[in-house]
């Protein structure tokens, strides 16, 4: 069934952001082609777990990847979500902050066996969810540093202010899901 899920989700999101690359291309809009470009690869991206022998993701988590892919390139760039609704670069971050989260928890169900898993304190849980989170927003907040160095000059328009504010809601979104993580520890 994942498999059904990556391959129909992935092919959607490619041929749809190829669409946009040719219209914005053919159209001269420098800015939006390359998003749309952008927005081929990393839709592309999930096909490659595919190719490993256990897929550590379940099908909310690969679902919620192209939400976020959706969201970002397709509503917050090319839409202009980002300049149009000053809300939704931070609630953009809240919800990765949130996604790689749950993320790290299948990682953590992955590399660690269950009979291992008791023994392993709530507090180290807990610290590893919240710290991929924060990882994944300083990693994001570079992708954005470096893309307005050398391309668009559009990413990062409120400076460090902006900064601030998207790994304050990335890392709030990582709490809540460290929280649920610590919590649940014995259900998961």
């Amino acid at each position: 069934m994942k498999r059904k899920v990556i391959l129909t989700l992935a092919s959607v999101f490619i041929l749809f952001m190829a669409a946009l690359f040719i219209y914005y291309l053919v159209k001269g809009d420098s800015s939006r082609w390359q998003v749309a470009l952008g927005g081929v690869f990393v839709s592309a991206l999930p096909i490659a777990l595919l190719f490993i022998k256990k897929n550590p993701f379940n099908i909310p988590i690969i679902i919620g990847y192209y939400v976020a892919i959706f969201c970002t390139t397709f509503l917050g760039s090319i839409a202009k979500f980002y300049l149009n609704h000053k809300w939704w670069d931070t609630t953009i971050h809240f919800y990765k902050g949130g996604l790689v989260g749950f993320i790290a928890i299948a990682l953590y169900k992955h590399f660690i066996p269950g009979r291992v898993r008791a023994d392993i304190s709530k507090w180290l849980l807990y610290l590893f969810v919240l710290s991929l989170s924060i990882v994944s927003s300083v990693l994001w907040e570079i992708y954005e540093f470096v893309g307005d160095l050398w391309f668009t000059h559009t990413m990062q328009l409120g400076g460090n202010k902006d900064t601030m504010y998207d790994l304050i809601a990335g890392m709030a979104g990582g709490l809540l899901i460290a929280i649920y993580a610590r919590v649940n520890k014995t259900k998961l």
